[in-house]
């Protein structure tokens, strides 16, 4: 599945790879920007959705996607978009999808640890197993590797909300797009395949992100995002 990333994700999402002729602000923007990363020039494709909203995908730079939706092209300012651009730009660089692709293995490894601790060793009760500590393992163990498969993605986009504002070099554009992007998800809703949704600029689907429930986001609550581009854009 990580070899054809970038054609499942365009099929989730019903999007379709555009030329510079056919979308030429887009394209150019995105060679542009791409320069500045120093990285090969993406494939360039937009999805028929209304909610605003921007992602990447690809095994590597050299085989790597940036799709935008029409709702984006439609609602964001073009200072914004360069920002939303160089933040999928900045999970390419930074070669994202892979670092996902091993956490998704780990935990899947370890949510598989207690099946093969309990079932492949021979352990019984008269070996000193409990029955309540094994059933407690083999529900927490899942819990436990989502945890952590959800907290690496979520620091894997405040990596690119930071490379991202290295790439266009002032972190405010990104920080507006994702006050706006924020907003606008909640009143515009997009219909996407959950195992695609993580891909997003912003999750889609997801709940507020507060309290609790951060720990089973795949993304970052928006305002910690926005407040530590802001914090860059002080230090500047």
């Amino acid at each position: 599945m990580y070899f054809f990333s970038d054609r499942l994700v365009l099929r989730m999402y019903g999007a379709q790879k555009v030329t510079e002729a056919e979308a030429p602000e887009l394209y150019r923007m995105v060679d542009r920007l791409r320069q500045r990363a120093g990285l090969p020039m993406p494939v360039v494709a937009v999805a028929p959705h209304e909610q605003p909203n921007a992602f990447a995908t690809g095994r590597n730079p050299e085989h790597a996607v940036v799709a935008v939706t029409t709702g984006i092209l439609k609602y964001m300012p073009q200072e914004e978009l360069e920002g939303v651009i160089a933040h999928e730009l900045a999970h390419i660089k930074n070669r994202d999808m892979l670092i996902s692709t091993l956490a998704a293995g780990i935990a899947g490894a370890i949510s598989n640890l207690p099946y093969l601790l309990l079932f492949g060793g021979g352990s019984s009760d008269d070996e000193g197993g409990h029955p309540f500590a094994q059933l407690a393992l083999l529900l927490l163990a899942p819990i436990g590797a989502m945890l952590i498969q959800f907290a690496v993605s979520r620091q894997r986009e405040f990596e690119a909300d930071r490379v991202g504002a290295e790439i266009l070099g002032r972190p405010m554009p990104l920080a507006n797009a994702l006050r706006r992007l924020d907003a606008l998800s909640q009143r515009i809703p997009m219909q996407v395949a959950p195992a695609a949704a993580p891909l997003a600029q912003v999750n889609p689907l997801a709940a507020s992100g507060r309290g609790f429930t951060k720990l089973f986001s795949t993304h970052p609550p928006t305002a910690e995002r926005v407040a530590r581009l802001e914090s860059l854009a002080v230090g500047r």
